[in-house]
């Protein structure tokens, strides 16, 4: 039961073969069993969760459905408000906060009868590394343990990976749904910039910071899209899950073999992923080119500016006065942003936007891009130069300075056994066209197959 989609979940409480209440206990009773080994959730709420179970068997045995996610599990990332529950940005900061009204996302997925697991596990305020100077251990990776789930939504992409959830949610500041995608294996999307709202989220990177899900599927992850987003403008509601079935012949994929080819060089058996994964697509009918954008240095620079600078602007004065509560990586990180001048940040921003214009030219000749995700296999989580080496060889970060959607998929298994991930990219509030590409491929793979054993 605890390998089901929230597609099938749903099929299933259609045809009364299993209750949520029966599915909810089972998914608890899993989460008791191995989260002290792996460390996803920071807190579990048993009670709400079974009550909320309980509301949503009534209501859809009783004709009162409310659409394909109601009584479905879900778990929060904790920088998410949910209201009388702390978010703790997994932090000694705010162990005493309480939200007082659920975020945006929340009040639309409470109305789409979802059942809330409980908080999962994060890096420190988003942006810190797996920190064992904190009030909650680091989240593990479920393929194996002693190795990183990838961050910052780590306990997300850990819980959706060992079967404990169907469905999380993350949020992506430089990768921090894909990254923890690529090393557990499962499907993150990073959705255009707003088109999720942010309102209850704590900040880090405010013109960056974008809210998303995390499936096992691509079809899960369009469900919780659906559920999620906001109108874009005078657009009419848009069905993410429509177009998942229809063929990719015709659509033009632009493969951006530089990013990790010279731009980076990334490990073998990526580059080999990557390369399959462009055959794949043209043999489901899509033409298939090589793609070129300004160098990845070029994006990351510009990223790295900006985020520091917005991301001081939020922490300057905790960083003053509670320095010493912060874990050590995450100080590391932030104390940066106070050396920036107002002028290198405009600098940024100027060429943040000749970035983006250089993308959306791209996207005159392509419907999507192939692009890679992480640039290696998960590293050790004790090894924490190897963390911080393999996090800044990435092609993540270019598309939150951008602000297009994109999705990280699994692509194969390293020698290790260790996930490996792609990445596509799509036109900006064009991610039906992104998600058809994405799910024509994991139908034509195995990869979303295969789970960890635990």
């Amino acid at each position: 039961m605890h390998w089901m989609t929230a597609a099938e979940i749903a099929k299933g409480y259609r045809n009364k073969t299993f209750s949520p209440v029966e599915l909810t206990k089972s998914l608890l009773d899993r989460v008791d069993a191995l989260n002290p080994a792996c460390n996803a959730f920071i807190s579990v709420d048993h009670e709400g969760a079974i009550e909320s179970a309980r509301q949503a068997e009534q209501a859809i045995y009783g004709g009162r459905a409310l659409g394909p996610l109601h009584g479905v599990p879900l778990g929060i990332k904790d920088i998410i408000d949910v209201a009388g529950q702390a978010t703790t940005c997994h932090s000694k900061i705010r162990l005493d906060h309480c939200a007082h009204q659920d975020a945006q996302v929340i009040s639309k997925l409470r109305a789409a009868g979802m059942i809330f697991m409980g908080k999962l596990a994060l890096h420190e305020f988003a942006i810190g590394g797996p920190a064992f100077d904190l009030p909650f251990p680091p989240a593990r990776n479920p393929w194996n343990l002693g190795h990183h789930p990838g961050g910052s939504s780590s306990g997300s992409g850990a819980a959706v990976a060992a079967g404990l959830l169907p469905l999380a949610l993350g949020t992506d500041t430089g990768g921090s749904i894909r990254n923890p995608a690529a090393c557990c294996g499962i499907v993150g999307l990073k959705a255009t910039y707003e088109l999720v709202s942010r309102r209850g989220v704590f900040t880090l990177s405010s013109s960056m910071d974008h809210v998303g899900p995390m499936a096992r599927t691509v079809e899960d992850a369009a469900l919780l899209l659906n559920a999620m987003a906001e109108p874009h403008g005078d657009q009419q509601p848009v069905d993410y899950a429509a177009d998942l079935s229809r063929s990719i012949k015709g659509l033009r994929v632009g493969y951006v073999r530089h990013f990790h080819e010279t731009d980076e060089i990334a490990h073998p058996e990526v580059s080999s992923a990557l390369d399959e994964a462009a055959k794949v697509l043209s043999h489901l009918g899509a033409t298939v080119s090589d793609a070129r954008l300004p160098a990845l240095s070029q994006f990351l620079t510009a990223q790295k500016f900006l985020m520091l600078a917005e991301c001081w602007s939020v922490h300057a004065q905790w960083l003053r006065e509670r320095p010493q509560d912060y874990a050590q990586t995450t100080r590391r990180k932030l104390l940066p942003g106070a050396f920036l001048t107002a002028g290198e940040y405009v600098q940024a921003m100027q060429m943040r936007h000749l970035l983006i214009d250089a993308v959306d030219q791209a996207f005159k000749d392509y419907d999507v891009l192939l692009v890679a995700n992480s640039m290696d296999p998960a590293c050790r989580i004790d090894d924490e130069p190897e963390i911080v080496r393999t996090y800044t060889r990435q092609a993540r970060m270019p598309f939150n300075l951008t602000g297009h959607p994109a999705i990280a998929l699994m692509a194969g298994q390293a020698s290790n056994g260790l996930p490996l991930s792609l990445q596509l990219v799509g036109k900006c509030y064009d991610e039906s066209s992104l998600l058809r590409v994405a799910a024509a491929y994991e139908r034509a793979t195995p990869w979303h197959l295969l789970h960890p054993e635990l």
